[in-house]
This record gives C-alpha cells, sequence and structure tokens, in this order.
C-alpha cells in the first residue's frame, strides 16, 4: 500500500487529465450556431438489429459552415438515419437530396445562446468539482502517508503545494475552454 507522494500527484493529474477529456466531449455536444460533425455523435440508428451512432453508419462531415452531410454507406439507411436526426432531441430537420442527407443548423435565438452559455458554465462548474474533489483525494492519501510514517510532515506540505498548482493549472484551462465556447455561442 505504500505509494509515494510522487504517484498519487502523478495519479491525481492523470485524473485531473482525464476530467478535462471527459468536459471537452461535453462541449461538443452543446449546440452553437455553427455545424459540428460532433453533434450527431449522440444520435443512434438501428442498424440490422443494433443500435450505432451514426458515424458509423456513414461518413459525417461539413457542406459549409451551417449545414453538415451525412452520406450512408449503404443504400437503405438514408431514410433510418433521417428518421434518428428529425427523433433526436436536437432540434434539427435533416433534408435528403438522393443518397446525401443535408443537416442544416437553424439559427439560434438569443434566448436559445443564453440557456447554451448556462448550459455551458454549469459543464464547467461540474468539472471543477470533479478537479477539487481529486485534489481532496490525493491530499487525503498523502495526509495517510504522513500518518502511517511513510513520509514527513514537510513533505506533506510540498506534495499539497505541487497538488494545489496542478489543481489550479486544471481549473484554469477549464476557465478557459467554458469561455472560448460562450464565445462560439454567443458569436453570431
Amino acid at each position: 500500500m505504500a505509494t509515494t507522494i510522487a504517484e498519487i500527484r502523478k495519479s491525481a493529474e492523470t485524473k485531473m487529465d482525464q476530467s478535462i477529456a471527459s468536459f471537452k466531449t461535453n462541449l461538443t455536444k452543446i449546440r452553437t450556431g455553427r455545424a459540428n460533425p460532433g453533434l450527431l455523435d449522440t444520435v443512434h440508428v438501428d442498424y440490422y438489429g443494433s443500435s450505432v451512432p451514426i458515424s458509423q453508419v456513414a461518413n459525417v462531415s461539413l457542406l459549409d459552415a451551417r449545414t453538415i452531410s451525412v452520406q450512408p454507406w449503404e443504400k437503405g439507411m438514408g431514410a433510418k438515419i433521417e428518421k434518428a436526426i428529425r427523433e433526436s432531441d436536437l432540434g434539427l430537420n435533416p433534408a435528403s437530396m438522393g443518397d446525401l442527407i443535408r443537416v442544416p443548423m437553424p439559427p439560434m435565438s438569443e434566448e436559445r445562446r443564453k440557456e447554451m452559455t448556462k448550459l455551458v458554465r454549469h459543464e464547467g462548474e461540474a468539472a471543477k468539482i470533479a478537479v477539487r474533489n481529486l485534489r481532496r483525494d490525493a491530499n487525503e492519501a498523502v495526509k495517510k502517508l504522513v500518518k502511517d510514517k511513510h513520509a514527513s510532515e514537510d513533505e506533506q506540505k510540498r506534495a499539497e503545494a505541487e497538488i494545489q498548482k496542478v489543481t489550479d493549472r486544471h481549473v484554469t484551462e477549464i476557465d478557459k475552454m467554458v469561455e472560448a465556447k460562450e464565445h462560439e455561442i454567443m458569436a453570431v
């Protein structure tokens, strides 16, 4: 059990990096006025009895800044994909043009933009809480080492300062991501 302070810090940092990666993924799902192929990642379509993401049965790309194109790999999938997109909670209205499905992004109202920025802030706060919880867990692990006489109190102080620096760096990164996403949402 006697892990070292360095291992505790490294483990906390790795977990904080994972929290940020998860936050980034959540941010891509929040709609802005611009088209983003990642927006359809949450939409699943029935493919021979199993529910799979659209990206596994079609090529999803951008036609322009406000239009996503979906090119099914099999002839019969077009109608199923179109239906799945229309029935998703994304509020999108796809249109078929032969084999190609165009998914235009409707312009967002000012009120909807404000709702989205609130959602971004909420996600950011949740990510910061996750990072702070990891800091607390790491500090508790260091205190346990001191209690079990595997580390000195001076080492504990240094370790807690290092863990705080790592935490601050991650929180700052989350704040920057929130700010960038809010700017992207509010840009008309």
